[in-house]
């Protein structure tokens, strides 16, 4: 028969033992989140209305399409893997999933500015994230502990040159754009948090719409200096911010050099082995102009071809990385992602 000091010493064993299940849930459901603001490159699923919920999205993972512009997982899921968190709910589906992972406001084609594509810019995916902290559905402690991603700036650059069709007043519009990012970044960290990264444009003259002008044989170097000046601008002002601040609350992503080496490598392997894809061709080609991948037209015919093997694609189409492309960005940034998001 046990003595009361046993049962005593028993009720106190398991009393502990549901504090720390307690403590080990709550901390959880505590632990970092990762919120995404941006375009398309970061887009898990709120552009509803686009062909990243239309084959062949999605064709290489899970098979099929999952809102994502490309034929598997994104920078976005890689980053929220190498949190060890599952990628972050888009704003679009909040009802109906679980937000314990954070949220991504992020929507294609929209970008800093208004853009061509009539969704929510920057500021507006913001005012969304304000909206869920005055709602209470994140604390105070969630924003503190957690990551916050912003990728933007590209279609703003499209924008302007199809609508000025002025290249020399993009050094003005430069300005103003990075002056309007940096307020962004100083609107999220007043909201409490301690860990902003802002991705540097990638290198905008590899894109296949525009490569295609040598053939899909090199990156064009002028359009790459646009990037270039951009991120210029982004580092010397997160620099700036940080010394404000009085400690490194904002970090840069690489994207630009990681696109680069992920491309020239591929390229330099191409030398040897030339049944390599090039890395600068789009898997999923136009079939005509006018069409997207992924459009029909009304009698159901395809207006785009897909490569062969998309899984080893760099581009899955003429903006966009394939999951392939992403995974070896990631590689070129992984080295250096415990210090910039860890």
């Amino acid at each position: 028969m046990p003595t009361s000091s046993m049962v005593k010493q028993n009720q106190s064993i398991m009393a502990l033992l549901l504090l720390f299940l307690i403590f080990a849930i709550s901390t959880e459901v505590e632990g970092t989140k990762l919120f995404v603001f941006g375009d398309s490159y970061v887009d898990t699923g709120n552009f509803l209305n686009s062909p990243s919920y239309k084959p062949p999205s999605g064709i290489t993972f899970p098979g099929y399409p999952t809102g994502r512009l490309g034929n598997g997982r994104i920078i976005t899921d890689y980053l929220a893997s190498f949190l060890k968190i599952e990628s972050p709910t888009p704003y679009a589906l909040r009802n109906s999933s679980n937000l314990q992972n954070g949220i991504n406001f992020a929507y294609g084609g929209t970008g800093i500015f208004k853009t061509l594509v009539d969704g929510p810019n920057l500021t507006v995916q913001i005012e969304s994230f304000e909206q869920l902290i005055k709602q209470n559905v994140y604390s105070k402690s969630d924003v503190e502990s957690s990551t916050f991603l912003v990728n933007a700036g590209a279609n703003d650059y499209t924008t302007f040159i199809l609508k000025n069709k002025n290249i020399f007043e993009i050094a003005k519009f430069m300005n103003s754009l990075v002056t309007e990012v940096m307020l962004s970044l100083t609107r999220i960290n007043r909201l409490g948090a301690q860990k902003i990264v802002v991705s540097l444009l990638q290198p905008l003259g590899c894109l296949p719409t525009i490569s295609v002008a040598s053939l899909y044989v090199d990156c064009i170097d002028l359009i790459n200096l646009v990037a270039r000046d951009h991120n210029k601008k982004i580092l010397a002002n997160v620099e700036d911010l940080n010394k404000e601040v009085g400690k490194p609350v904002f970090r840069t992503l690489d994207l630009y050099n990681s696109f680069l080496s992920a491309i020239r490598t591929i390229q330099q392997n191409r030398k040897e082995n030339s049944t390599l894809i090039n890395p600068l061709e789009p898997c999923c080609a136009l079939a005509s102009v006018g069409y997207d991948c992924g459009k029909v037209d009304e009698k159901g015919q395809k207006k785009y071809t897909l490569c062969e093997k998309p899984e080893l694609s760099f581009f899955w189409d003429n903006v966009h990385p394939s999951q392939n492309g992403w995974y070896s960005v990631f590689k070129q940034l992984e080295s250096s992602l415990s210090q910039i998001i860890g």
